[in-house]
């Protein structure tokens, strides 16, 4: 196990890189811990979970609503859970982000951990501190920013993940270089999936090195007054259709970084060739990069986004393949913009 600790403006918190769910009661006493994961890998690794308290949920995007919530909360009553509880989510994005909110508002907080499953929830969902839950088609609309005392990561689990959640993924992965980093740019357009997920030492290398570009852009602004908005690069329309027409997280940030590539051509002097750059990783990795909507529903949910003021949206832009910005755009105009790209 390998740990690296970060600062956060009020809480450290541990990163346990090539660690294994053995290791987790190194890190948290068995008495006191509640693990919360969901049925997918509860039917594949039940038998890790013996001894352990356990509140299984429904999987999928669908079941991030209120009502899981509530049904945890009654568990954990039921399991006469205090104060010195530690709670521990164990899965997928969804997992995580129901946990760090259930762990938020029990008892008005009590400490957590995150053992991501997936190559999303590892790069991304798990990193950073927000947690929530949907509210109908309105992604993450309710939840907080509170960090969790540790992440464990057991790349085992990946051997496990089905193919469809590797794409997934890797949809974050590609934001990230996309944004952030432009020789990791470079190094996926040369790679594949098969040969990352076939060596060991290259996938640890690369969810680390993704983990980072997140960790060091949180850490300098966990409340995303500024810096932590560029994460959200394809995510401001990707939202708008992921609920919408049932979509992986994953392929509704691939369509969306695409949109948001072809608004930054328009407004930013982004280069066509890196447009079609991008396009081409994306489909090289198995994303989507089209697909047909209803504009006036998309913009109907697109003027509820948690990124508007008044009449404006933050919206993130590629300057360049690894940099980018957030530019302030109008309702009035992001809604030419759609009709135009689309």
């Amino acid at each position: 196990m390998n740990t690296t600790t970060f600062q956060f403006f009020n809480k450290t918190v541990d990163y346990h890189f090539d660690g294994s769910f053995a290791q987790l009661e190194e890190l948290v006493p068995k008495d006191t811990a509640i693990i919360i994961t969901d049925e997918n890998i509860f039917r594949l690794y039940q038998q890790q979970f013996t001894g352990w308290k356990i509140i299984v949920i429904k999987a999928g995007e669908v079941h991030k609503q209120q009502a899981t919530v509530d049904n945890i909360i009654e568990q954990l009553i039921a399991l006469e859970a205090g104060r010195d509880a530690f709670i521990i989510g164990i899965g997928g994005g969804v997992v995580t982000d129901i946990t760090g909110y259930v762990a938020g508002i029990y008892l008005r907080g009590v400490a957590f951990g995150l053992l991501p499953t997936t190559v999303l929830a590892m790069v991304d969902a798990a990193i950073g501190g927000k947690s929530g839950v949907d509210v109908g088609l309105y992604k993450n609309l309710v939840g907080l920013i509170r960090q969790p005392s540790f992440l464990l990561f057991d790349y085992a689990f990946l051997q496990t993940l089905p193919q469809e959640e590797w794409t997934n993924g890797f949809a974050e992965i590609i934001k990230h270089a996309a944004i952030k980093d432009a020789t990791l740019f470079e190094w996926l357009e040369v790679q594949e999936t098969a040969t990352i997920k076939s060596d060991p030492i290259l996938l640890s290398s690369l969810i680390q090195r993704n983990v980072m570009i997140k960790t060091e852009v949180v850490v300098e602004d966990e409340f995303e007054k500024g810096e932590r908005k560029l994460l959200n690069f394809g995510h401001t329309f990707g939202h708008a259709i992921e609920n919408l027409y049932d979509l992986p997280h994953g392929h509704a940030v691939s369509i969306g970084m695409v949109m948001a590539a072809k608004i930054s051509e328009e407004m930013n002097n982004f280069y066509t060739e890196d447009k079609q750059r991008l396009i081409a990783l994306l489909e090289q990795y198995g994303l989507p990069v089209k697909y047909e909507i209803d504009k006036e529903r998309v913009f109907e949910i697109l003027k509820k986004d948690k990124k508007r003021v008044a009449e404006n949206v933050s919206f993130v832009l590629l300057d360049a393949i690894g940099e980018s910005s957030v530019k302030k755009i109008s309702l009035v105009q992001l809604q030419d913009l759609l009709n135009q790209t689309l």
